[in-house]
């Protein structure tokens, strides 16, 4: 918001609030060119030209969204803290990917789509700010297998399988549930996987 912009009301904040929630549903079910902004306006129950005083474009609810949800998806990895240890710091990580895939599948199935159709409205930000992080982070990562604290990988291919291994159980959660059957709580299961999958593929003494 510009330093001359009236700050919203209460409603204009609602109001917003509500056709950013619809936009993730629709968006997140039928991507960005199968999305409408008739579509999100019914979801959100308001009139097409109210929406659009809010967001001039499908392109720009499409941008807000993204915004928001690339903030979420880089603070696990930020919060990696390179003075502690090894081996905690990393399932530190997975869990709270694990969490995020639990908390919010809606938004990861949205980062899929945008990115499996050439992540053309986020391509900058990949490029930038993720591509950043994750250089910042597996140089963390391979001081700690110098040290001989965890075993050499290659780091940047760690992180991907952490994402690919997390990811999966939002993107793909109609299929996970299906096989698992009836029972099964898949995000626990998963936890207590990859909590020894990792283990053992960290662990310097082979």
């Amino acid at each position: 918001m510009s330093p001359n912009a009236r700050p919203r009301s209460r409603i204009q904040q609602r109001n917003r609030e509500l056709i950013l929630d619809a936009a993730l549903e629709v968006f997140s079910t039928h991507g960005f060119r199968g999305a409408t902004l008739d579509q999100i306006a019914e979801m959100a129950g308001l009139s097409k030209p109210n929406l659009l005083y809010y967001f001039p474009s499908k392109e720009e609810v499409h941008k807000a969204l993204l915004t928001g949800l690339l903030d979420t998806w880089l603070d696990p990895l930020r919060a990696m803290d390179p003075a502690g240890d090894p081996r905690v710091e990393i399932m530190g990580y997975v869990r709270r990917k694990l969490d995020l895939a639990r908390d919010f599948p809606r938004e990861s199935r949205l980062f899929a789509v945008e990115v499996l159709q050439g992540a053309p409205r986020m391509r900058e930000a990949i490029e930038g700010d993720l591509r950043r992080l994750v250089e910042e982070k597996a140089v963390v990562l391979s001081r700690w297998m110098d040290g001989g604290r965890i075993a050499r990988v290659d780091p940047v291919h760690l992180i991907f399988s952490i994402w690919a291994l997390t990811q999966h159980y939002a993107d793909f959660d109609v299929q996970v549930r299906a096989v698992l059957g009836p029972g099964h709580d898949p995000f626990v299961e998963a936890g207590r996987f990859l909590e020894i999958l990792f283990a053992r593929l960290l662990d310097p003494v082979h």
